[in-house]
């Protein structure tokens, strides 16, 4: 083959080369690093709470009425996440965020919040201290993420204790939907029953099963998928450390 002529070589170049991938401007990073760093403080309030009412109680038993109020503000906070999204500043699907997302404020508002009866149970413990400390791990590592100061060790943990963090939280979820049942059906709570003006019904109770169906099929695709991206992430470094 002929070689190219001279200055063209690089032009040609410029014209294939993959352009290259743009962050959020200077006003969204200040932006999204003011919101992780709100929410990291936000959780580590939640963290501190639950520690303090321990240690004043000398029992986890009812530990969610210490952290009630803060767990609401917080987690209903992460709606912004779905906006951010949508309107591009962070690269991140809708549809996945805004599940992830919505299923937390339904389990927070729709089931905790609407069914007091379990809120005394030891498993909306179990999710609210798995949500703790994932969330202050995440937003800690989208915060150094966007100041381009990222620790190893954060980094490490927001690709390893999910290993725990998930199956704990996904358990204390589902156990926590199964606990108000009974008092879902018993009350008729959120229930449309014909007939109606409207001539449209709605059985709560059923939703919440089919909530707690749903869970089969989508928990082991996001349990994967963080699987995968810690080989990502982390594969080169751990088969880099066995080298060494």
């Amino acid at each position: 083959m002929s070689a190219a002529a001279p200055g063209t070589s690089k032009a040609a170049h410029s014209d294939v080369a993959p352009k290259k991938k743009k962050g959020p401007g200077a006003l969204a990073t200040a932006y999204l690093v003011i919101y992780n760093v709100v929410m990291t403080a936000g959780w580590l309030v939640i963290a501190v709470g639950l520690v303090r009412a321990y240690l004043a109680r000398g029992s986890y038993h009812g530990l969610y009425y210490s952290i009630e109020k803060p767990l609401k503000f917080f987690q209903t906070g992460a709606l912004l996440e779905i906006l951010h999204c949508a309107v591009g500043i962070v690269p991140s699907s809708v549809v996945l965020t805004g599940f992830q997302v919505m299923s937390r404020v339904f389990l927070t508002w729709a089931v905790t919040h609407s069914v007091r009866e379990v809120q005394s149970e030891d498993s909306v413990l179990l999710f609210v201290t798995a949500w703790t400390v994932t969330e202050i791990i995440r937003y800690s590592f989208y915060t150094f993420s966007l100041l381009n100061h990222l620790p190893y060790l954060i980094k490490w943990a927001r690709y390893t204790f999910f290993f725990v963090l998930y199956p704990m939280g996904v358990t204390g979820e589902l156990l926590t939907i199964y606990a108000a049942l009974p008092y879902v059906q018993k009350t008729g709570l959120y229930s449309v029953t014909l007939p109606n003006k409207y001539n449209f019904s709605f059985d709560y109770h059923s939703f919440l099963i089919l909530v707690m169906i749903s869970y089969i099929p989508l928990f082991p695709q996001l349990y994967f998928h963080m699987i995968r991206q810690r080989k990502k992430v982390l594969g080169h470094v751990e088969e880099y450390n066995k080298v060494e």
